[in-house]
């Protein structure tokens, strides 16, 4: 078959993001490629042979070896061009396999099985392997990276945001925990989904109809062809593995792909002028625009944003190819190939996302810069309140007003309200915040002492997911 260059490519996936993530490119090839395809089939076929074999008692460590050279022989130009005459991909692949395998043990390729039999089999085989020794180290890659940021910025000081507006303080390490925390979880989740992943050899109707004229016990038959190839068989199928199985890995992919599109949100507005409190890494000869020069864009988390538009809304059809008519039809044939492209896409974004946290830089001026204003409101209220004054909430809101109006801050327009600075010093006492009511008005001006428990909350979570990647 004609090689073609890769300018020619029509999918961005096989140029642009093929180049711009070389190394997760190769390390995908092996199991989402069409060569891949050809071979998890090949591997498939050849398991059957072996189950078969093992079953009558004639498989040796020489046949085995056989098999094996005969099944690294097999070029899937040759399937093509064998797919010409047939228009049939299995039955293609078997012709060329028959041709490849000793003469003696060539009448039981294929013998028993369905094409879908080998495919879905095929498929959970390689979904498996992509999401184990691909997908999950780059999840993880990324967990870990946000752990050590979470840790590194764990009593960084930042002002909490809801609706957009300055809330209370937080620190840098408690907002990037909420993701480590999210992720970590979704994690946790595809490695049990990729495991609980099933294959098939129950024949055309999934009633084990050719199985059981070959052998007494069919179900023994597709236990060893399977365990050949570390899987278990679909508790019930028809022509079909169930496909709740693979559904339920590619809605966990999901999962994590919106909580990376959502962190790479949080992390391109954070990097917006009006508030620079972090900023992507920028090469010395990189290029923010072509006619700004001065522009430093948050490309990257906009990029990973962009990866989540392109490929999110394919899980509706993960969701369509969950119904088939009766024992199968065959309108997953061309959307299910398509699985392989959103596998991709997912893992280039994880990819990104990584090298982003890897490269993020800290404007600790800034986050100082943002944390000031009325963002201690909260406390004073709290405390008003806890002194016994029943429209606390009112007052202190008035008081935020105030400062508004006279362009001052909380804590000045606070000082001015000698009564009710008062109660709250005296509060403030009470509960051990501070040695003297006097001191009240100094703690308003140091909103980073108002952080709850956020120093806390983000180490305690970094270090349960650096355990837990750890063990994965």
């Amino acid at each position: 078959m004609e090689a073609r260059t890769i300018f020619r490519n029509i999918s961005p996936i096989d140029h642009r993001y093929s180049l711009s993530e070389q190394d997760v490119f190769d390390a995908l090839t092996p199991w989402l490629s069409e060569e891949a395809l050809v071979a998890a089939c090949v591997k498939a076929e050849l398991a059957l042979i072996i189950a078969h074999l093992d079953l009558r008692g004639g498989l040796t460590p020489a046949i085995r070896a056989a098999l094996e050279k005969a099944g690294a022989s097999v070029e899937p130009a040759a399937v093509y061009v064998e797919e010409e005459k047939t228009r049939h991909n299995i039955r293609a692949l078997v012709n060329v396999l028959k041709t490849k395998v000793p003469v003696a043990v060539a009448p039981l390729v294929h013998l028993g099985a369905t094409s879908v039999d080998i495919l879905d089999t095929a498929l959970s085989y390689r979904m498996r392997g992509v999401t184990q020794e691909v997908a999950l180290p780059l999840l993880r890659k990324l967990e870990l990276a946000l752990c050590g940021f979470v840790e590194q910025e764990a009593e960084t000081p930042q002002v909490g945001r809801t609706h957009g507006q300055h809330a209370v303080p937080i620190t840098l390490g408690f907002a990037l925990a909420e993701y480590v925390s999210r992720l970590g979880k979704s994690i946790l989740e595809i490695e049990k989904r990729s495991l609980q992943l099933k294959g098939k050899l129950a024949g055309a109707v999934g009633a084990y109809n050719a199985t059981s004229m070959i052998v007494k016990d069919p179900e023994e038959l597709e236990r060893r062809y399977l365990a050949e190839l570390g899987l278990e068989p679909s508790e019930h199928a028809t022509q079909l593995v169930e496909p709740e199985y693979l559904l339920r890995l590619l809605l966990e992919f999901n999962v994590a792909f919106g909580i990376i599109a959502n962190l790479a949100d949080d992390l391109r507005n954070l990097q917006r002028t009006e508030i620079g409190e972090l900023r992507e890494g920028f090469a010395a000869d990189q290029v923010g625009s072509s006619t700004m020069p001065q522009k430093r864009n948050p490309w990257n988390a906009e990029h990973v944003k962009s990866l989540w538009k392109a490929f999110m809304p394919r899980t509706m059809t993960f969701f369509m190819d969950q119904i088939s008519e009766h024992q199968r039809d065959l309108s997953n044939s061309a959307s299910q190939r398509f699985v392989a492209d959103y596998v991709t896409g997912f893992c280039f974004a994880v990819s990104r996302m990584a090298s982003v946290i890897e490269g993020l830089g800290v404007d600790r001026e800034r986050l100082r810069s943002n944390l000031q204003g009325d963002v201690m409101a909260e406390p004073a209220y709290i405390l008003l309140a806890e002194s016994g004054v029943s429209d606390a909430h009112e007052i202190i809101r008035k008081i935020t007003l105030r400062a508004e109006k006279d362009q001052c801050s909380f804590a000045q327009a606070l000082t001015g309200e000698g009564d009710i600075l008062g109660r709250i010093g005296a509060q403030m006492v009470e509960l051990g915040l501070i040695g003297a009511a006097g001191e009240a008005v100094a703690f308003f001006t140091q909103p980073e002492r108002y952080c709850g428990i956020a120093v806390k909350k983000a180490k305690t979570i970094a270090a349960k997911y650096r355990t837990l990647m750890a063990g994965g």
